[in-house]
């Protein structure tokens, strides 16, 4: 079957299929990518130590920012090339595409550059103490030297996915799951590199993934290919981008400003291992977050080719389809956090005190974690068809509105405990806020609810 006729497949073939043909491909690719995290963590925790690890939790945020550069480009332009491909506007989505390598490489320098520059500060402001500082510098030197090849392997794959290969974007996340996992083992256990290492089996397994990438994306028999003309950055089609991408930029940014509050009232109330502790439980919940992620973006195709080509029920049994399969995913999720908190955190630390605070802030953290399956859906639904001020709004809905404030006003009464307890309280209050909204929405379309 060649490339054309499986993206006119978007179109025609049964949603429940094409769901599970598109999702499949990017829940093993997203989850192999947060076991690789946690095989990440588990290695520095075990051989280089908890402060090693509340170290690596300081760069959280780093990469929450990196991400957001990263998205407002990837995710955007994805969006927009779906919507292109639906309407059957070739030019215009291959356009999209030579802009897409090009905004990478500048936002993925100048990214580097500035926070090369500041390193330290920033670091300081994230929460980081004269203990685990130098771990986390360590880390993010070679993170950000990195930097552009970041940007530019998350950016491919997620064109890889709009032009109808999501077992191509499977395959480029595995191969570099795999291989960072084996260059960890080299390098932090077998050479002894410590955090160094780990920042540089990342950076070295993304390098090769992005050169087959880029190979796929030069052949001139596919439908979107690289190629003279289609670099040059186009106003119009850069405002695109930007606007569907403001979402997922805006998101991730507020989880960035989350994570360092959150990393500093941990440091206030509870100490480094406190810090260590929600990097743990953080590490926990993205695992199954990443599932949920790998339906959103095995979504973002089928719901963005759909709602271009105006082909509305198609559109609506997608989403449907994407809350129940999330929500069923974080069920099983919030379950083994419940019931086995301090088997999980062995992985990553032998330490008892740092083992005492993880198994609270397990099971606190992921206390009501089912209802933001929908959320995040539903988030990105309105992202897939360009509602962007919709998208944005839900976005900032958990974090900004919510969880920042209630992160500094209880643990004012509950002290380290009051921080775990913002969490949930903000789940449970997005969670409210989003149903309804799409309720609303959707008596717009008289498709509503087959």
């Amino acid at each position: 079957m060649d490339n054309k006729q499986s993206t006119l497949e978007l179109g025609t073939k049964p949603v429940g299929r094409l769901l599970w043909q598109y999702a499949l491909p990017a829940i093993v690719a997203m989850t192999a990518s947060s076991l690789y995290n946690i095989i990440d963590r588990a290695f520095i925790g075990q051989m280089v130590g908890p402060e090693a690890i509340a170290g690596l939790g300081i760069t959280f945020p780093f990469m929450n920012l990196s991400a957001a550069f990263g998205a407002a480009v990837g995710v955007g332009a994805s969006a927009c090339i779906s919507m292109k491909l639906g309407q059957k506007d070739y030019k215009t989505a291959e356009n999209l595409l030579g802009n897409t390598v090009t905004l990478n490489l500048i936002v993925g320098f100048l990214f580097m550059a500035v926070c090369l520059l500041f390193l330290d500060p920033i670091l300081r402001f994230f929460g980081a103490s004269d203990v685990t500082l130098p771990y986390a510098r360590q880390f993010m030197v070679i993170i950000l030297l990195g930097n552009m090849v970041t940007h530019m392997y998350f950016g491919m794959n997620a064109v890889l996915r709009a032009a109808g290969k999501p077992r191509h974007a499977m395959y480029a996340t595995l191969f570099t799951v795999g291989m960072n996992i084996l260059l960890v083992i080299a390098f932090v256990w077998w050479f002894r590199w410590g955090i160094r290492g780990a920042a540089l089996a990342t950076i070295a397994s993304q390098s090769m993934a992005l050169c087959w990438q880029m190979w796929i994306f030069s052949d001139k028999r596919e439908l979107l290919h690289l190629k003279r003309g289609i670099f040059k950055l186009k106003a119009d089609l850069v405002r695109n981008i930007i606007a569907i991408g403001i979402s997922p930029f805006l998101m991730n940014v507020t989880s960035c400003i989350i994570v360092i509050f959150m990393n500093n009232q941990f440091v206030r109330y509870g100490g480094d291992m406190a810090v260590g502790a929600y990097s743990i439980a953080n590490s926990m919940a993205m695992v199954f977050f990443m599932f949920v992620m790998g339906v959103t973006q095995g979504m973002q195709p089928i719901v963005g080719y759909n709602y271009g080509a105006e082909k509305y029920d198609r559109m609506m049994r997608c989403l449907w389809l994407a809350i129940g399969v999330a929500t069923s995913i974080l069920l099983v999720g919030w379950a083994l956090a419940m019931l086995f908190p301090l088997q999980i955190a062995r992985i990553f630390t032998t330490d008892p005190e740092l083992l005492r605070l993880s198994v609270r802030g397990i099971r606190l953290d992921m206390l009501v974690f089912p209802i933001i399956a929908s959320q995040a859906v539903i988030t990105n639904f309105f992202q897939c068809i360009g509602k962007v001020k919709i998208s944005i709004f839900l976005s900032l809905s958990r974090q900004l509105f919510m969880l920042l404030p209630l992160a500094y006003l209880l643990p004012l009464w509950w002290q380290l405990d009051g921080v775990w307890y913002s969490m949930p309280f903000s789940d449970f209050g997005s969670f409210a806020m989003t149903w309804p909204l799409l309720l609303w929405y959707l008596r717009k379309f008289k498709t509503y609810g087959k």
